[in-house]
């Protein structure tokens, strides 16, 4: 995501799509605003924003079921999405980050929270190895994780579509290949800890990642968790590039 995109921000509450769109468009953004999943669906026919700001309570179709269809339509999975959600309903954010969200905030919260957590997720979507570097490449298992598309593919070369949270996750295994990370150390490495300290955003990604790269997502064979101690990629990766 290019950090000049359009935000487009989804909430049936007018009072609170004005005041996202000035304090966003005050702070350099690009915002375009709907009430509904019918003027998300008529905005997508136009353009494909940058980034999605998606209230889970909407009138109609709700924020979960529109997350699922945009996640599960090739021309829509890639864009990352912010879900907002109501204080103390951690299930709905736990559904909303199953259902392929990127972050989540509750509400009520202050805008200069919701802007850090969206200049995060788009430098997470942004990050590219450094000019001078070679690309990297990661394989196990038969996958190849390439760092300079941020993209994932499987034995055969297929793409295994990843969320921007799910991508840098992975990477981050990769990386420490055979060592046991803790949760803490993961949000370290993929969110700078901006999550608060019940955050349980790395369990829900671990989960959607092994359902995409393992043959049985319930008895793992490469991410495998470590009862007190965090999660380990625990086959052999070979590492390409500089």
């Amino acid at each position: 995501m290019e950090m000049d995109a359009e935000i487009l921000i989804v909430d049936d509450d007018r009072e609170i799509r004005d005041l996202l769109a000035r304090f966003l468009t005050k702070h350099g953004m690009k915002v375009a605003t709907a009430r509904d999943g019918q003027e998300l669906n008529r905005h997508l026919s136009l353009k494909s924003p940058g980034m999605i700001v998606l209230d889970l309570m909407l009138p109609g179709e709700d924020g979960l079921s529109i997350c699922r269809r945009l996640r599960a339509d090739a021309q829509t999975a890639s864009i990352p999405i912010v879900m907002l959600t109501a204080m103390g309903e951690e299930t709905d954010r736990i559904i909303g980050l199953e259902m392929g969200a990127d972050d989540y905030l509750p509400k009520p919260f202050n805008p200069r929270e919701l802007l850090a957590r969206i200049k995060a997720v788009m430098r997470r979507a942004n990050a590219t190895p450094p000019a001078e570097t070679k690309r990297l490449e990661f394989r196990f298992a038969g996958f190849r994780l390439d760092t300079e598309s941020r993209s994932l593919f499987d034995a055969e070369g297929k793409l295994v579509e990843l969320t921007g949270g799910e991508f840098d996750l992975l990477k981050a295994l990769a990386e420490h290949a055979g060592r046991v990370l803790t949760r803490d150390q993961l949000l370290d490495l993929t969110r700078g800890r901006m999550a608060g300290p019940y955050d349980r955003s790395v369990d829900i990604q671990i989960s959607r990642i092994r359902k995409k790269i393992e043959q049985d997502a319930k008895e793992p064979d490469l991410i495998k968790t470590v009862r007190g101690g965090g999660y380990v990629l625990s086959c052999p990766v070979q590492r390409n590039g500089t």
